[in-house]
């Protein structure tokens, strides 16, 4: 009942009366692209609803079946939104760091979305994602599916469903340079390689035989419609499938020979030597084919028995090009139209061919048999049933006819762990592996952490690391799911607190509407209060301020830079964010890379990151604190030092003409404190995007390993990785907060001993995509070489060890020599360390 159109920018018209998504143009609505929508029988002006709030990329609304998808790119970041029956639209969660470049909807069958995203690193593979039901959290399924790009830009994936039974893909991956042909039987959870047969269509042994041979099919869609591509699959003739391809260790572009598969793609024959257009008559009773070719044919080849045995016929007395073949409406029949022209500035020539003269009657339950649905290891559970069909017997010259039904019988299977796939932010261990069929967390993902609209009061399931495929019937047996974790919505402190103008500017016109929205990323938003100072005089306090949405509205009557601060606090703890306006011109935005730790009047560097790295002027602003003067600099980075202990913020801005870009950081200041220098195994180097978050993470992920292994508080320690290549850290130790009732021990040298046990003996790893682990261990500062693209060499470590053979000893030690002992360390840490990063403190 509802039509989708898509809105252009300012302007006006009438509304579209067909149910097409459309390209509009109206009055009163933002700059950029809307998508709306209104019911066919009372489409006008006044009628539109927006489901999704902001402005969509053109071209990006996709509807079909229960799903829509839009894309929206702001500040050069490019975000996927999808609703599913027409409920409100939220991100699509894929992996952390897919940071897809292009994503494409493959599927959207039985209440699933598979989508194909090509990742920052992939220029000519996809790799392929399944969903769950509301096609919101992606699993990953299979990495490297070919791509190509054809005639006006249409990206073409090289994977096909088929047709006729569910969850049978066939998908062709590109590793290597080597393209192969894969199968999968329960809807990408399992893929292996296509048999091949043993003998050719001569009888010849072909010698071809796994794991160095198999065979490989062209998955490529034809460019005219009225041919059926280089695979042929229907619905009403389940388990049949032809395709072009060839034997071999991968796919090669000129070889096309034809093969089939009568029983789903279990036990494969070849049939012709040459590429040729499939069409399929009476459930697939009747074959016919016709070789591809740019010369003139006059002949078809017709098979009744599944392509055992193949006639010929001549379907026209004068040769044609054939253009296309098509059949009669409906699944029974057997009368089949040739159309082509004789010559190139002819008009079509249509050849009606009728089959039903070679069957003299309607076939009856004699006539058919029955197979059943195996996977490859001869497993006949699949999807969580067992599945048989029946067909007419290679020996039965009659017709099926209308009333025919392919499906036989179903029988539910118990479940296994075969039927679970792992769930959002897991992945399967390799099959090399002893728990093949394990899934564990990925680095960047805390399973406990409660989902971000998880409400005091209300509670939540944490995930084991399974889900069930979607369309898996099975009932009972195994589930890993099993007795899951319900777990009280704790009272959260408000974290990743934001404020923006709306359309993602930090500059303004003087006497312009401006829209202030504040997000919150994570924490308790019902008992949260929010203090806004816009930095005029203006100040006021908010409650339920990010979860209504509603923006902020305020207008600056005089040019300026005004600090803008939002402050949201509950009993939990608080979180500020700053935002800096310069009322001069629209803006947009940056990222800020800083050391999280540094001493007191240490000079330290601070580094702007452009993405994309702006060729023209840039000026740099740089807030240290809360002054309202900036340093200015024509170089992405200064450096600085901070004479007192605390937290500092700084704030940076680049400003290109009238655009201006922010990002705040702050940055602790401490008397005392170490640093251990890292290293990781070579393997991570390769999966380095090369991006802040991804440091972050694995920084975060470093230390919560590091204290679960020794002890140490995770608040003492943050590991900074650095920038570029190769992959580098600083772990850096802080001095735990003084207590009233004791006096400082020297537990400092049990900590560093502790960090460097569990490092020497290799206890800190993590896994990444495909089971690749990755190995932290303590780096050699002498040998140490500067990383790619990084601000400022490394710190050295120094580690104080004092031992003594009596107490007393250590004692007159620690009283009388402490001082000048500390000075000589700091000393000697100051010549080790390279220029402006040298004269670390210790403690004790």
């Amino acid at each position: 009942g509802e039509k989708d159109a898509v809105l252009e920018e300012s302007g006006c018209g009438t509304a579209m009366a067909d149910c097409e998504p459309t390209v509009r143009t109206v009055s009163g609505v933002p700059a950029g692209f809307r998508y709306i929508t209104c019911q066919v029988h009372n489409c006008s002006d006044n009628t539109w609803t927006t489901p999704f709030a902001g402005p969509i990329d053109r071209g990006s609304l996709t509807v079909q079946d229960d799903y829509v998808f839009v894309k929206a790119t702001t500040t050069n970041q490019t975000k996927y939104y999808i609703s599913y029956r027409r409920n409100e639209f939220v991100r699509m969660k894929l992996p952390k760091y897919a940071l897809p470049k292009d994503l494409q909807v493959i599927s959207t069958d039985e209440s699933q979305v598979f989508v194909a995203v090509q990742e920052w690193y992939q220029t000519d593979t996809y790799n392929l994602y399944q969903s769950d039901t509301r096609g919101v959290r992606y699993s990953l399924v299979l990495e490297d599916v070919r791509s190509s790009r054809q005639a006006e830009e249409n990206v073409v994936i090289d994977i096909l469903e088929v047709r006729g039974v569910k969850g049978v893909f066939l998908a062709n991956q590109k590793v290597n340079g080597k393209v192969v042909t894969l199968i999968t039987y329960n809807k990408g959870r399992d893929w292996d390689y296509l048999r091949p047969p043993s003998t050719d269509m001569n009888g010849k042994p072909t010698n071809c035989k796994p794991p160095d041979c198999h065979l490989h099919l062209h998955l490529r869609w034809a460019d005219n419609p009225y041919v059926s591509g280089t695979v042929h699959t229907r619905d009403s003739a389940p388990g049949l499938v032809m395709g072009a391809g060839n034997l071999g260790s991968q796919l090669v572009e000129y070889k096309e020979e034809m093969y089939i598969t009568s029983d789903c793609g279990h036990t494969w024959r070849q049939v012709f030597e040459e590429e040729h257009h499939i069409l399929y008559l009476d459930h697939g009773g009747v074959i016919v084919a016709i070789k591809d070719t740019s010369i003139p044919l006059k002949i078809l080849k017709f098979s009744v028995d599944e392509g055992l045995t193949w006639s010929t016929h001549n379907f026209t007395s004068t040769s044609v090009f054939v253009d296309g073949l098509l059949s009669e409406p409906g699944d029974e029949t057997l009368v089949m139209t040739v159309f082509g022209h004789i010559s190139f500035r002819s008009d079509w020539e249509l050849v009606k061919v009728d089959f039903r003269p070679w069957f003299s009657r309607r076939c009856d339950e004699g006539d058919y048999g029955s197979w059943d649905l195996t996977d490859l290891q001869g497993d006949r559970c699949v999807m969580g049933q067992q599945r048989s069909f029946r067909r007419r017997k290679p020996a039965s010259w009659c017709v099926t006819g209308r009333s025919f039904t392919a499906a036989l019988t179903a029988r539910v299977c118990p479940c296994r762990a075969s039927d679970f796939l792992c769930d959002y932010g897991f992945e399967r261990a390799p099959s090399s592996e002893s728990d093949a069929n394990k899934c564990f967390a990925n680095f960047w993902f805390n399973p406990l952490s409660p989902p971000d609209d998880c409400v005091l009061g209300q509670t939540y399931t944490s995930s084991l690391g399974y889900r069930k495929l979607v369309s898996n019937v099975c009932e009972g047996g195994v589930d890993p799911r099993q007795s899951p974790v319900r777990l009280q919505c704790p009272l959260l402190p408000p974290r990743g607190l934001q404020v923006s103008i709306r359309g993602a500017a930090v500059a303004v016109r003087p006497g312009e509407d401006v829209l202030f929205v504040v997000r919150q990323e994570q924490g308790d938003v019902l008992t949260t209060k929010y203090q806004v100072d816009l930095g005029d005089g203006f100040k006021a306090m908010y409650v339920n301020l990010t979860l209504t949405g509603e923006p902020i509205r305020h207008r600056y009557e005089s040019p300026g830079v005004y600090r803008v601060s939002v402050r949201a606090e509950n009993v939990a703890g608080h979180d500020e964010a700053v935002l800096f306006v310069q009322v001069t011109a629209p803006l947009q935005a940056l990222y800020l890379e800083v050391v999280p730790v540094i001493g007191v009047n240490q000079e330290v560097n601070l580094t702007a990151v452009l993405l994309p790295l702006n060729p023209n002027l840039t000026v740099f602003y740089w807030w240290i604190g809360h002054s309202l003067q900036p340093r200015l600099s024509l170089e992405n980075s200064v450096t600085t030092r901070f004479g007192d202990p605390g937290d500092v913020r700084v704030t940076v801005q680049a400003a290109c003409g009238t655009s201006v870009l922010q990002d705040s950081k702050v940055v602790r200041v401490l008397d005392q404190f170490q640093v251990v220098p890292l290293q990781f195994s070579k393997d991570l180097d390769a999966h380095n995007p090369n991006t802040p978050e991804w440091r972050e993470d694995v920084g975060l992920v470093v230390s919560r390993l590091l204290s679960k292994e020794t002890s140490i508080p995770e608040e003492l320690m943050v590991t900074v990785v650095k920038p570029g290549l190769p992959t580098l850290a600083d772990l850096h130790v802080l001095l735990p907060p003084p207590r009233p009732t004791r006096k400082r021990s020297l537990t400092s040298d049990k900590r560093l001993t502790a960090i460097q046990q569990v490092l020497n003996a290799q206890k800190i790893s993590f896994l990444l995509r495909g089971g690749v682990r990755v190995v932290v261990a303590v780096r050699d500062v002498d040998t140490d070489s500067p990383s790619l693209g990084s601000g400022g060499g490394y710190w050295a470590v120094a580690i104080l060890f004092v031992s003594g053979l009596f107490a007393v000893g250590a004692f007159i030690l620690y009283k009388f020599k402490r001082q000048g002992h500390l000075a000589s360390l700091g000393s000697r840490g100051k010549q080790r360390g390279p220029e402006g990063h040298g004269g670390l403190g210790l403690w004790p």
